[in-house]
């Protein structure tokens, strides 16, 4: 199972078991809202028979949500721990000679550069469905890493610890010896590819230039052809 398969699945069962848990306050405040018109006296005002309904009604909705809970509280906490079981692999075996243990390291390093950029590419992806896919992305001994794009289109990440703790920087790579683009953000991923599709220019392009501004008229209805 792939990471954005473990993600999807993740998250439609903690989906589910959040529904649960509403439905159950839902039903315990209509069971104690009706349990109250009940027992209501009659000769109350209707103000305090609307008071006395809603504290029934409120009262209902927790205690059903607090019994519920002993079922979905078990059920949150094996969620939290599946992702690491279902994620982690095994250990290799201990080296019995310094270049054994010097692959192992090196193949660490890669899944380990690979992992990073993944994690750090919510600064540019939010959306968690492309960037976010750690099986996309190819580690480097150097720490280093990158994700296919398109062919000859590539985007690289890089970490270095700067004066406030470590910084990201994502850059678009290409093989025909294009300048290297820096990334911020995914418009400027799709404004360059865009760029190419339609035969035109892929220059560096950033949120507020007049240039992407220009490009962007002439990339009209690209996308939707």
């Amino acid at each position: 199972m792939t990471a954005t398969l473990r993600q999807t699945a993740n998250t439609v069962a903690n989906s589910m078991i959040e529904g649960a848990s509403m439905a159950s306050a839902l039903i315990g405040g209509a069971a104690g809202a009706y349990l109250g018109y009940q027992l209501a006296p009659a000769d109350w005002s209707d103000g305090a028979r609307i008071a006395f309904v809603g504290a029934v009604a409120v009262v209902g909705a927790v205690a059903i949500d607090g019994l519920a809970e002993l079922v979905l509280a078990p059920m949150r906490r094996l969620m939290r721990r599946t992702p690491l079981s279902s994620t982690r692999a095994s250990a290799p075996a201990p080296a019995n000679t310094l270049d054994e243990a010097l692959a192992q390291v090196a193949t660490a390093t890669e899944a380990d550069a690979a992992h990073r950029a993944a994690g750090a590419a919510f600064r540019i992806d939010q959306g968690e469905n492309f960037l976010r896919d750690e099986d996309r992305w190819r580690g480097y001994e150097d720490g280093e890493a990158s994700f296919y794009l398109a062919p000859g289109v590539w985007l690289h990440h890089r970490a270095e610890m700067g004066k406030y703790g470590r910084e990201h920087h994502f850059t678009l790579l290409t093989g025909d010896g294009e300048q290297p683009v820096a990334i911020t953000g995914m418009e400027q991923i799709r404004h360059h590819l865009a760029a190419r599709a339609a035969g035109l220019p892929a220059v560096p392009a950033t949120a507020y230039s007049d240039v992407a501004e220009v490009l962007d008229d002439d990339l009209t209805g690209v996308h939707t052809v």
